[in-house]
This record gives C-alpha cells, sequence and structure tokens, in this order.
C-alpha cells in the first residue's frame, strides 16, 4: 500500500516510502494466510477464561500490575519446566505481542540491526521506524543458514543487533542449535546481541536457544503465545534474557502496557498449556500429510518446523496460482517469492478443501 502524503504532513522523509505491515483480511471459506492456529479454545478452557476475567472486572477502574509479576512467575516456571532449566521471573518479560518485545530490544540497544533474508518482515521494518541502519545477508538456497552465512553476519562490526528466526518464517527451515551457539559467541567478543525469534518453536524438534542463555547472555529469544496457544487475538508475547537485558527493557517500555485482562486470561492459558499442546501435536502431524500430498503433486516442498509450509514448483507465477486459489474460496499468503507460495496449516476439512482447489487449479 503507497501512500501519497500531502506536503502539510511532516512525516519523516525515511518513512515516506514504506508500507505499514499486512495480510489480506478477505471473507473467504478457507482462510490459511496468517499462521494461526486453527482450532478454537476448548469449552472447559474457555470456561476458565470466562472466570479468570471476571475476578479483575471490577478492579477495572485500577491500572493493571505494570510489571506483570505473576505473569511473569508463571512464565518463567513454564519456561524451567518445559527446557529443564531454572530461571526465574526476572528472566522473563511480557509484552503486547512479540512485537513489541522486536520494538523494545530495537529502542533500548544501540548499533545497526541485521537479519538473514527472507525472513520476518517486522525485523527490518521496525528497524527502519525506529531509525536504525538494516543489514540483510541472503539465506542460502534451500532458505537456510550455514557456515557462510554465519562468517559474514559475523563480520559486519557495525550490526550490534542481529535476528534469526527460526523456525523461519516465511520458510519454515531451522538453524541448528550449533551454529546459533558459533554466532553468539562470536557476537559476544564484540558486544552484540543475538534475538533468536521462536514464534513457532512449539512446533519444531529442535532444541530451543533458550538453553544457551546462561552461557551466552547476549543471546535473547522471543516467543510468542499467538500459535501454540491459539491466543492470537489476546496478544501475548514475551521474552526470555539474562535479568540485564530484562531490566534495560524496562527503561523504554511503555508504562501498564499489559492489560489486567490480558495478563489474567494469559495466566489461565499457561496453567492450561499441557492440554494446548494436543493442538500443536496435532497440526504437526497434518503439516507432514499435507506435505506428503503436495509433493505427490510434483510440487516442491520446503523442509518446515513451523504450523505452515513453503512451496513451488507450480508452472503459474506464484500471483496467478494466488489469484486461482483464491477464486474458489482459499485464501493462501504471498509471500513475495517469486514461484513460491505459503500455506498455513489448517484444520483435516481446510487442508482438505486447500489440496482439492490446489490439484484444480495446478491442473487448469
Amino acid at each position: 500500500m503507497s501512500t501519497n502524503w500531502p506536503k502539510w504532513l511532516p512525516i519523516r522523509s525515511d518513512l515516506a516510502g514504506l508500507s505499514p505491515y499486512g495480510a489480506p483480511q478477505l471473507d473467504v471459506e478457507v482462510r490459511l494466510n496468517t499462521n494461526e492456529n486453527p482450532y478454537s479454545l476448548s469449552e472447559a478452557l474457555q470456561e476458565s477464561l470466562k472466570s479468570s476475567i471476571a475476578e479483575v472486572l471490577e478492579d477495572l477502574n485500577r491500572y493493571p500490575d505494570r510489571d506483570a509479576i505473576s505473569l511473569r512467575e508463571d512464565l518463567a516456571n513454564s519456561i524451567s519446566r518445559e527446557n529443564e532449566i531454572k530461571i526465574d521471573k526476572e528472566w522473563v518479560w511480557a509484552a503486547n505481542g512479540s512485537n513489541e518485545i522486536i520494538q523494545s530490544i530495537l529502542l533500548a540497544f544501540e548499533g545497526a540491526a541485521l537479519g538473514f533474508e527472507p525472513s520476518y518482515s517486522m525485523h527490518p521494518l521496525i528497524s527502519k521506524v525506529v531509525g536504525k541502519k538494516w543489514i540483510a545477508i541472503s539465506r542460502d538456497e534451500n532458505y537456510e543458514i550455514g557456515e557462510n552465512q554465519i562468517s559474514a553476519s559475523a563480520g559486519q562490526t557495525e550490526a550490534k543487533i542481529v535476528f534469526i528466526t527460526t523456525p523461519n518464517n516465511p520458510t519454515g527451515t531451522s538453524t541448528p542449535i550449533a551454529l546459533i551457539s558459533a554466532l553468539a559467541e562470536r557476537l559476544m567478543a564484540r558486544g552484540a546481541l543475538l534475538v533468536v525469534d521462536e514464534a513457532y518453536a512449539e512446533f519444531s524438534s529442535q532444541p530451543s536457544a533458550i538453553s544457551l542463555i546462561k552461557d551466552f547472555p547476549n543471546i535473547l529469544v522471543s516467543r510468542t503465545m499467538s500459535k501454540a496457544f491459539a491466543f492470537a487475538g489476546a496478544r501475548l508475547g514475551y521474552l526470555i534474557a539474562d535479568p540485564k537485558v530484562i531490566s534495560a527493557i524496562q527503561l523504554v517500555r511503555l508504562p501498564y502496557h499489559l492489560s489486567a485482562l490480558t495478563q489474567a486470561a494469559a495466566r489461565t492459558a499457561i496453567a492450561n498449556r499441557d492440554a494446548l499442546k494436543l493442538d500443536v501435536k496435532r497440526l504437526i502431524e497434518s503439516r507432514n500429510e499435507l506435505a506428503v500430498a503436495l509433493v505427490d503433486m510434483g510440487l516442491k516442498v520446503y523442509s518446515s518446523d513451523a504450523n505452515f509450509i513453503l512451496f513451488g514448483g507450480f508452472k503459474s507465477s506464484s500471483g496467478e496460482l494466488f489469484r486461482a486459489l483464491l477464486e474458489k474460496g482459499v485464501l493462501i499468503r504471498d509471500v513475495g517469492l517469486e514461484g513460491k507460495l505459503r500455506v498455513t496449516i489448517g484444520s483435516a476439512q481446510e487442508n482438505q478443501a486447500f489440496l482439492t482447489a490446489l490439484r484444480e487449479s495446478v491442473r487448469g
């Protein structure tokens, strides 16, 4: 979306040519374009959420806990259990979605920012919005990060904030933890941070970079409850990092940035984490089945550790196939990689509708 800004509007010159982040929000039968969890929260969990929210309603005239102490304690306990480490609330910060975490990191720390592209488009966008230089290093032909990319990024000495998204969006590929450790060590030596964006970590079999933080305090791990927790509408992201990093983030965070309703809802979801993990297992199984079906159609499928699949190998352009599917009521994502499209893993019915529409579109 381009905008012709009026002369009377003193918009910053470095923002004038940018476009806001956004995915099409269209009223179609099958929406598989934004990596949402397709499964609604169970009735039992919905009832628990209603109860927890009701408890805070009578105090909505008061500001919420601006430091979200109880929520951070719950997150720390959950993270410790899931990753077999011991951290407390001082190692955790909760925010209004993981995008607020990204923005706060970029506001709190100096230097240019760097990332491995293609990857999550908000990293460069927020970097530019806060006035930072963005340095892009290309992934390899399979959209993975190897020794060449690690060496190239380590040599960019002006970059003080380096982003790795694993599993990567929009490609689904993961970065081995040994490479993350090697890069963190090289960045540590020159006073730079490594931000590991793990928005899709629950769908991956790879170990989390959380396990590296105590050896490499320059590692910051960003997570979200939007995907695996089926909590996209609640907007809750969280950061795991050395307490000194968390203290620095507090300098730039807005006061009372997490509502009392959000905090109560998030704590209830965390308490029901084990039940929510059952849907993650279902999505992983569906992802693997969908990948096989795409390969059987003669398409190229990129290895995915997330809740989506990047695929190519079709004869038409990506734009043409995207529109053909949309005409059949199926919305997926054109991520700007010519000859490739991304599809979110949906319910069994949604996945089947996508495959049926795809077969008809590819044959046509």
